[in-house]
């Protein structure tokens, strides 16, 4: 699992956005940037500015993935047919820390990743603990015997600012399967993602 070098809520500060619906997000209280100079006017943002902001606020919403883990993902929707920009939302939903945390076994994103490295989920009865793997369609997530029992999952599930997407079937408590791959507008992203700038990023 990678390291993530800086603090979750700072990515909320820097962008100016609640990114994942948190009620305690900084941004509710202060809405401009961190630091010295964080209330300062912003001049207009450059074309290459809103392209660079789209990517770190999607490769920050999925758990400030590596670039290098991002920039695969991403040259690896580029190759499928169809429209790269839904394919790259596609292959991100479909990692096993983002079904987890979608299926509400886990309050924040971050949870969900050192849940599934400290080996607390099961891929079709089979124990995983690696976060960016890719979940099949048909899948079933469940949580193990010790997760059950664990406070934080019990947290999640009571959140009230989440809904579990219809692409993922609740069986019970600690079971989901993984119904099908969902299209950008499924998505519930609490603040506006642009994949298709995020793609303009990469291919200049």
């Amino acid at each position: 699992m990678s390291k993530r070098n800086s603090a979750k809520h700072k990515l909320d500060r820097r962008m100016g956005e609640n990114i994942w619906g948190r009620p305690n997000s900084p941004v509710n209280k202060r809405s401009y940037g961190p630091g010295q100079h964080g209330q300062r006017r912003k001049g207009k943002m450059s074309d290459f500015g809103l392209q660079l902001r789209a990517k770190q606020k999607l490769k920050g919403y999925y758990g400030d993935v590596t670039e290098k883990q991002f920039r695969k993902t991403y040259d690896e929707a580029a190759r499928l047919k169809g429209d790269t920009s839904q394919n790259l939302i596609g292959l991100l939903e479909q990692r096993l820390d983002m079904i987890v945390y979608r299926a509400k076994f886990a309050p924040t994103i971050f949870a969900a990743r050192q849940i599934v490295s400290h080996g607390h989920i099961r891929v079709n009865g089979v124990k995983c603990n690696i976060a960016s793997r890719r979940v099949r369609v048909g899948d079933v997530i469940s949580l193990g015997a010790k997760a059950k029992e664990m406070a934080l999952v019990a947290e999640a599930q009571s959140l009230p600012e989440r809904d579990v997407p219809d692409y993922v079937a609740q069986d019970g408590t600690d079971k989901v399967t993984f119904v099908r791959v969902p299209k950008l507008d499924e998505v519930p992203y609490p603040v506006t993602m642009e994949p298709n700038l995020v793609v303009e990023f990469y291919s200049r």
